[in-house]
């Protein structure tokens, strides 16, 4: 089991979202995703998501909200849980990140872009108020179920 954050930052009608092109060996190769990664020992999910954000973007995020929890169940690999965040504005401008190319994408062309189908799903689900619980499950990388509470 595989514990993560994932962070939307929003700015008016636009989201930061990352192009994964740079990584080796990335699951999330040519996908567009939010920002974030892996909790280290001892650290909050809150803790982590900043942090994260900080490396990836080298923005300090502003009115930080928990939206839900995703829950990525594969055949080929361990469960991954994700910690899901918007942030409704940040500090500073983006930086070069080393994993892919940032971009502010506006919200309505969101669904144009190369993205996992789970990705889509909980996306959808967080233009609703209130946190969330989702467990997405993969075989062969293609989303097979989608259990909500």
């Amino acid at each position: 089991m595989i514990l993560c954050t994932e962070c939307y930052i929003h700015r008016g009608n636009r989201v930061l979202l990352m192009h994964r092109t740079k990584k080796q060996n990335d699951i999330n190769a040519g996908k567009w995703i939010g920002v974030g990664g892996k909790l280290m020992e001892g650290e909050s999910p809150e803790e982590c998501v900043r942090r994260e954000a900080m490396e990836e973007t080298g923005l300090e995020l502003d009115e930080l909200s928990l939206r839900g929890l995703v829950s990525f169940v594969y055949d080929h690999a361990q469960t991954v849980h994700v910690f899901l965040y918007t942030a409704q504005s940040a500090q500073g401008e983006p930086i070069e990140c080393d994993e892919g190319d940032l971009a502010w994408v506006e919200e309505e062309r969101m669904g144009d872009l190369e993205m996992w189908a789970g990705d889509r799903v909980f996306l959808e689900r967080m233009k609703r108020p209130g946190f969330f619980e989702m467990k997405l499950e993969y075989e062969g990388g293609q989303l097979v179920k989608v259990t909500q509470r």
